[in-house]
């Protein structure tokens, strides 16, 4: 019994999770085995390496394709550095100012920031005394977008540079609020360049998303028994897959643009393991119960362009994300899944060479005890099914508000158009009926003085004429 517990879970220690240079952070397989900090400055050096030797050719020697290559990947170093002058104005980033009173008051606002509230974010990047870190956000991405064909990795240390120099902004704040703030800055960077640098045309990620779908699709044979799974036990009532949410969860991955949202969706879909796990076993759920189970997970769900999200957050995302934390174990976790499964053979699931081909080619099939869960794996497949169609649903939805959107706005604009030309033009009518009626009241006056000069004569000619009779009268 003792021994069956030793070997629960497919076995990963902790050692194996962490970066081969013992610096404490966590290492992934894409790196092969190192973090991303000391895998740049490992691919860096290598660089700077090629480049002093690349120069150099001995008189009278062919040119060949390697030299070729060294004198590409040159002009190539050449654009980037021409893309930092563009960002900082010179081939180093520019110091920091000192802060001034608005610039105070504005970190202060920051630090105001609830953890995730990208829209006040966003409105304090709008202030004015935010310009200067809004005027770089906007070269950068507007520069990125100009040399969007760039080598994908080029365009990786292009961001990963923007993090470092841009971070530089906060450094007043506490280290917890800088990397809230830098986690903002990487989803408003990164959601306007995802169409650019997603699946990019430099690399081969689709070509590897279609072989691990594969891959992923002709193990749809194994079974938790065969991982070594905690499951229900089968004389329990099982309504659904336990581990459904989780599966849910990696799906939703794919529908995200930002590393950080990415990220997000691989911590929920490790918590629903967990969770799943707990409910499923009545011991505490250790690290093996867990890669186990996430392994199961990829296999069922079989996500969309796994390998291109995964390159993407490993690419584009946040150092601090991946190297250390929460994220950064159960992402190391999920490379490590993948690596297993495009690896995945006989003796890895108890099975002879014999067997494994035989499932492989479809010449065996899993026990009777697993039909029960199949028929669970099948109702899973089919509600995940629907829930790809609902999403589809809600796409297309999205899509037709947004042209009603557009189409109502249009309109709006037309009738504040029409409204603002039928102003004008009673403006226009209003300015000529005054002077019409100032210049109508004017020749009224003119009239009403004449007839009371014309009544003032006829008054003294009376008062004449009456006088003269008074006169004759007296006489």
């Amino acid at each position: 019994m003792a021994a069956e517990q030793q070997q629960r879970g497919i076995r990963v220690t902790q050692a194996e999770l962490l970066c081969k240079d013992a610096c404490g952070y966590y290492g992934n397989p894409a790196w092969q085995g190192f973090c991303s900090k000391c895998w740049r400055e490992r691919t860096r050096k290598a660089e700077a390496d090629r480049q002093e030797t690349g120069p150099h050719n001995d008189a009278g020697s062919p040119l060949t394709f390697s030299k070729f290559e060294e004198k590409k990947n040159m002009e190539k170093g050449r654009k980037v550095n021409t893309m930092r002058r563009l960002f900082w104005g010179g081939p180093s980033p520019p110091k920091r100012p000192e802060s001034s009173e608005g610039q105070v008051a504005t970190l202060k606002a920051y630090q105001s920031i609830e953890p995730g509230d990208f829209t006040s974010f966003l409105k304090l990047l709008r202030n004015p005394s935010s310009q200067r870190l809004q005027s770089r956000c906007t070269a950068f991405l507007n520069t990125m977008e100009a040399y969007h064909g760039l080598p994908v990795q080029k365009q990786s240390d292009l961001v990963q540079d923007f993090y470092q120099n841009i971070a530089v902004h906060f450094s007043s704040l506490s280290e917890i609020q800088v990397s809230q703030m830098m986690e903002h800055m990487e989803k408003l960077i990164m959601t306007r360049l995802h169409k650019w640098v997603f699946c990019h045309d430099s690399c081969d990620d689709e070509v590897k998303d279609l072989a691990l779908q594969r891959r992923i699709r002709s193990l749809n044979w194994v079974t938790p028994h065969m991982l070594r799974v905690p499951f229900p036990d089968e004389r329990a009532e099982v309504v659904s897959d336990p581990f459904l949410p989780a599966i849910t969860a990696i799906i939703e991955m794919d529908a995200k643009r930002a590393p950080q949202d990415k990220l997000t969706c691989v911590c929920k879909c490790s918590q629903n393991v967990f969770q799943a796990l707990s409910t499923s076993n009545s011991e505490p759920a250790n690290a093996d119960d867990y890669l186990s189970g996430l392994i199961y997970v990829v296999l069922k769900a079989n996500p969309p362009r796994l390998h291109s999200n995964m390159q993407y957050v490993i690419r584009f995302g946040l150092p601090h994300s991946l190297m250390a934390g929460e994220s950064g174990y159960y992402f190391t976790n999920l490379c490590c899944a993948v690596a297993f499964i495009e690896k995945l053979d006989g003796p890895a699931l108890n099975l002879s060479p014999v067997e494994f081909e035989g499932y492989m080619q479809g010449r065996r099939a899993p026990s009777k005890r697993g039909s029960e869960r199949q028929k669970i794996a099948r109702e899973t497949q089919d509600q995940l099914e629907d829930l790809k169609g609902r999403q589809e649903k809600v796409d297309q939805g999205i899509n037709a508000l947004k042209e009603q959107l557009q189409h109502w706005i249009q309109s709006v604009k037309a009738q504040i158009d029409e409204v603002t030309s039928q102003s004008a033009l009673t403006q226009e009518k209003i300015k000529a009926q005054s002077e019409f009626l100032q210049s109508h009241s004017v020749s009224t006056l003119t009239q009403a003085d004449d007839v009371k000069d014309q009544s003032v004569l006829l008054l003294d000619g009376q008062e004449s004429n009456n006088n003269t009779c008074l006169t004759e009268a007296e006489c």
